[in-house]
C-alpha cells in the first residue's frame, strides 16, 4: 500500500529544504524527496552571494540567519573587472559591510539540511512518474517502484522538473551561451599569475560573446567558469545560478509562511503566494536576460562600465580611482544577476494541490 504524505516536496535543494525548513519552524511536517543516494553524492558547486532583499529573507523566516553569517566567506565581496585587453576597469575591496556576502553553496545546504529532523529527506527516489487522483490528490512513483501519494505537490526539482508539466508547458530554452567550469586548486603555487589576476573575490574578464568570471573559494582557489555564445548542440550548459539560488529560497520561505498562516485552507495560502511570486519572478527573469546580453556584448564590459558610472553620477561623487581604472559600487536593483549567468525561471516552485 502506498504511503501518504500530505505535503511532498519533490528535490532537495536550496529551495525545497527552506521551504521544509520553514514549514517546519511553524509545527508542518513535509516529505521531501530526492534523486541523489545521499546528501554527500555530488559537490554543490561554487560560492553564492546571498541577497538580503531575498536568500538572507529566506534565512531569517527559517530562522538560520545567525547560522548563515558564521558561513560568510571573509573577502568574497572583492569585484574585479577587466576588458578584453585584461586592463583593470572597476576595482572594489570587500569592506566587510555590503548586502550580499559569499558562501559555499555546499555549506548553506549542509545547514538547512541539519535543521530538519533526520528522516524528512528521502535519498534515492528518483520520480519517474506522477498519477491525478480523486479530490485532487497525486500518486507519485519512484525509480525503485515504491509510490505515495499527497494532498500537496511542490516541485522543487530544478530546470527539468518532473512537477512542472502538470502545471505548465513551459521548457528550459538555450540561452546561446555555454560555460565550462573548472577549479585551480593549490593557485598560490602552482597557478600564481592567474591567482594574482582574479584577486580575493569576484572577478570578471568581458569580451564580445565571450568571457572569463571566477570567484576566490573558501580554501582559497580560483573557481572559473569559461562562458562562450555557441549553438545549443555544442555543449551542455552548466547550472550558474545566482539570483535563482536566492528566489528559489525566498520562494521556498514565502510558500511555507503561506501555508503556515492559512491553516486548513491550502487553496488560499496558495493564492496569495501566487499573487506576489508572478510579478516577482517575470521582473526577475527580464533583469537576467537584460543582464546577460549586457555582459556579453560586442562591446562588452563597456555596458557594465556605463552601468557604473550612471549609478555614481546620481548618487554619490566617483570615488578616487588609480590611473587606468574605474571604480564604483553598482546599485543593488541592477545588479542581481551580473554576478552569475541567469537560470532565475529554471529554479521556481511548481505546484498540485488537493482540492476539497
Amino acid at each position: 500500500m502506498a504511503s501518504h504524505h500530505p505535503i511532498a516536496v519533490i528535490g532537495a535543494g536550496l529551495g525545497g529544504l527552506t521551504l521544509a525548513r520553514v514549514l517546519h519552524t511553524h509545527g508542518i511536517e513535509a516529505g521531501v524527496f530526492d534523486l541523489e543516494a545521499s546528501a554527500a553524492a555530488r559537490t554543490q558547486g561554487g560560492m553564492l552571494d546571498i541577497h538580503q532583499d531575498s536568500g538572507q529573507a529566506a534565512l531569517v523566516a527559517a530562522g538560520l540567519h545567525d547560522e548563515f553569517r558564521k558561513l560568510i566567506h571573509p573577502g568574497g565581496e572583492s569585484m574585479r573587472i577587466l576588458d578584453r585587453h585584461a586592463v583593470v576597469r572597476v576595482e572594489e575591496n570587500d569592506e566587510g559591510d555590503g548586502s550580499r556576502p559569499e558562501v559555499d553553496r555546499g555549506q548553506l545546504r549542509d545547514l538547512l539540511l541539519s535543521s530538519l529532523p533526520a528522516d524528512t529527506v528521502r535519498w534515492g527516489r528518483k520520480i519517474t512518474g506522477v498519477r491525478p487522483l480523486d479530490s485532487g490528490r497525486h500518486e507519485v512513483t519512484t525509480a525503485d517502484g515504491a509510490a505515495f501519494t499527497t494532498d500537496l505537490l511542490i516541485g522543487t526539482d530544478g530546470a527539468w522538473s518532473k512537477i512542472r508539466p502538470l502545471v505548465s508547458d513551459a521548457v528550459p530554452a538555450y540561452s546561446g551561451l555555454s560555460f565550462v567550469e573548472l577549479d585551480l586548486l593549490d593557485a598560490e603555487v602552482r597557478h600564481p599569475m592567474s591567482a594574482a589576476l582574479v584577486g580575493p573575490g569576484f572577478f570578471l574578464a568581458l569580451g564580445d560573446g565571450g568571457g572569463f568570471l571566477a570567484h576566490r573559494e573558501p580554501d582559497g582557489s580560483p573557481h572559473v567558469y569559461t562562458a562562450l555564445k555557441a549553438p545549443e548542440d555544442w555543449l551542455a550548459t552548466i547550472d550558474f545560478a545566482g539570483e535563482g539560488a536566492n528566489l528559489a529560497m525566498f520562494d521556498g520561505a514565502e510558500l511555507g509562511r503561506a501555508i503556515a498562516t492559512h491553516p486548513g485552507d491550502t487553496e488560499a495560502a496558495l493564492a496569495a503566494y501566487e499573487q506576489a511570486l508572478f510579478p516577482r519572478s517575470e521582473a526577475s527573469a527580464t533583469a537576467s536576460a537584460t543582464s546577460l546580453d549586457l555582459c556579453f556584448a560586442h562591446d562588452a564590459p563597456q555596458g557594465l562600465l556605463d552601468q557604473f558610472a550612471s549609478y555614481n553620477r546620481a548618487n554619490r561623487p566617483t570615488p578616487t580611482a588609480r590611473p587606468g581604472t574605474s571604480v564604483g559600487r553598482s546599485p543593488a536593483q541592477s545588479w542581481p544577476d551580473l554576478r552569475r549567468a541567469p537560470a532565475n525561471s529554471c529554479g521556481k516552485l511548481s505546484i498540485r494541490r488537493a482540492r476539497r
